[in-house]
């Protein structure tokens, strides 16, 4: 990102516990380092534990705000990383569906990875798209009328918003150069 492309402001939402170290992580300092205001909001104001491999313990991130404190229309594209824990209990926030839903209402760009498309199968907005996740996904992403495929990235475009989409940290290189090509894509 150069010019104007590092005034992009990004949000990535998670619990308080259980995301995916690197899920989180490595997108927020890549997108950091280009220049991009990225804020990440928990459900709490307290620090994230995040996980690695959903089980051993990871760095401890401090939130920027919570779910309730985001205005999604400041933002010019949505991040949600995985982690079991992580997916399983955002799905369940009302806030953060609503987040999803002002992101795909409006067109702008929603990055999903590993388990993070858990939160886009609650709200409804896998239907008629083509994706990817974590392979124990793919039967609730089917369920939901998307097109499950394994992939390392799948970006969609169909249904007026980009879908960007990858199954987990083995896939976190191609994941983030489609954030980027949709960053440098906005208007």
């Amino acid at each position: 990102m150069s010019g104007s492309d590092s005034k992009r402001r990004v949000l990535a939402i998670v619990t308080n516990y259980g995301v995916e170290q690197d899920e989180l992580v490595v997108p927020v300092e890549h997108l950091r380092g280009r220049g991009a205001q990225v804020d990440v909001a928990a459900l709490k104001k307290d620090d994230i534990e995040t996980l690695v491999g959903d089980k051993d313990p990871g760095r401890t991130v401090r939130p920027d705000l919570t779910l309730d404190d985001v205005d999604p229309a400041a933002y010019d594209l949505l991040l949600v990383p995985g982690g079991t824990l992580n997916a399983d209990t955002l799905r369940l926030q009302r806030t953060a569906c609503d987040i999803v839903r002002s992101f795909t209402a409006s067109g702008r760009p929603v990055a999903a990875i590993c388990h993070g498309p858990w939160l886009l199968v609650e709200t409804g907005s896998v239907r008629g798209k083509r994706l990817t996740s974590y392979a124990s996904l793919q039967t609730d992403v089917r369920n939901a009328g998307g097109d499950w495929v394994d992939e390392p990235v799948v970006t969609d475009e169909s249904g007026g918003w980009k879908l960007i989409t990858s199954r987990d940290p083995g896939d976190l290189d191609p994941f983030r150069k489609e954030i980027d090509a949709a960053l440098a894509g906005r208007p």
